[in-house]
């Protein structure tokens, strides 16, 4: 099983870098990131959070009854965001951060151009939760966190949680 790192760890910092070969060993990282995804219940997860930096990313949004199926598994590599509208305020959580959560202001609506595991291009519309797992799993490729969006007073917040966290 696959390690995901957590908060403050420099790595999560780092800009990922674009994938070129679409082979063996991206696909088996790909299977890798979503069992540990699963395992910690989250719907998103960047290579970047297993200590892989490359420009790769699953997203799998629970159905109705808060199941996650395969079938609705995206695999997301070298994305762009090509167009984005509106606003939306979410609570966000994240594997890298865990047990805290906050609401951050996204686009509504997004589209993104991507490649899947076999290279092809593919574009894909996203509105609400899926545009805001989106967002937050590419900002992990360009090194930033939710927790970087938030407002002076809640991102200290968070700092004075981790502290007391650490003491634990």
């Amino acid at each position: 099983m696959l390690e995901i790192i957590t908060y403050p760890n420099p790595l999560l910092r780092q800009v990922s870098n674009k994938v070129e070969k679409f082979d063996e060993e991206l696909h088996k990282l790909l299977d890798d990131m979503y069992e540990a995804m699963l395992s910690k219940n989250g719907v998103g997860i960047s290579a970047i959070q297993v200590a892989k930096p490359i420009r790769a990313l699953l997203i799998c949004i629970p159905d109705d009854e808060g199941n996650q199926n395969k079938e609705d598994l995206l695999e997301v590599i070298n994305p762009e965001i090509l167009h984005k509208e509106g606003e939306i305020s979410f609570s966000e959580g994240c594997l890298s951060v865990p047990e805290f959560y906050e609401d951050v202001k996204r686009f509504k609506k997004v589209t993104i151009r991507y490649q899947n595991r076999y290279g092809e291009l593919q574009e894909i519309e996203a509105e609400d939760y899926l545009a805001v797992a989106f967002q937050h799993e590419i900002d992990h490729l360009n090194g930033i966190l939710f927790v970087d969006k938030l407002p002076i007073l809640k991102r200290k917040k968070f700092e004075k949680e981790l502290k007391r966290k650490k003491k634990l």
